[in-house]
């Protein structure tokens, strides 16, 4: 893949471990109660993927953004994100740490792309919506809506390895040729 030298049996083991983070990523996004998105002082607003609250001093006014269409949508579409990337993740497990089934690979790859598409568009349409009916001043979006960034990205890797694994079997195997880069002839 490589031509510096990446180990290929040890991608048998690191892609599905990559995918766990990515797991791991987008349920901190998901269950994170706050850190979306906080106003400049971090002090009198914040919202999460869930719900919005103001206030000061530990008296805090909350309300649920599922009220808004958008917000059902965002949550939606970063949950149903997750459900493909578990299956991505066991079906990767399966292909690779237990046999090497090297015919599921294009098939994790394009779920792997399924869910990028379908977390940009979550992480694109919440601070376009967020902009156009909760702004109120200066705004930072903070760890949580970082996380799913974190996963989407991770997936973007992981998708890209999945599609070029299929075309190094015999590497993966360990049945190549050892190539060398000095000759003594």
């Amino acid at each position: 893949m490589f031509r510096c030298g990446i180990a290929y049996p040890r991608c048998r083991w690191i892609v599905p471990l990559l995918l766990l983070f990515a797991i791991i990523f987008d349920i901190i996004a998901i269950a994170a109660t706050s850190g979306w998105v906080e106003d400049e002082e971090g002090d009198s607003h914040y919202t999460s993927m869930w719900e919005e609250c103001r206030g000061r001093n530990n008296n805090w006014d909350c309300r649920s953004l599922m009220d808004f269409s958008w917000a059902q949508a965002v949550a939606a579409l970063m949950i149903i994100g997750l459900i493909i990337l578990i299956i991505a993740f066991i079906i990767s497990c399966v292909a690779l740490c237990c046999t090497l089934n090297l015919t599921l690979m294009p098939l994790i790859g394009a779920m792997l792309i399924i869910v990028v598409v379908i977390q940009i568009i979550a992480l694109i349409i919440y601070p376009v919506k967020f902009n156009e009916e909760l702004f109120e001043g200066h705004y930072y979006y903070t760890w949580a809506y970082g996380f799913g960034w974190g996963a989407t990205i991770l997936c973007i890797g992981c998708a890209v390895l999945f599609c070029c694994l299929p075309r190094y079997e015999d590497e993966l195997t360990g049945l190549a040729k050892t190539k060398y880069l000095y000759s003594s002839a």
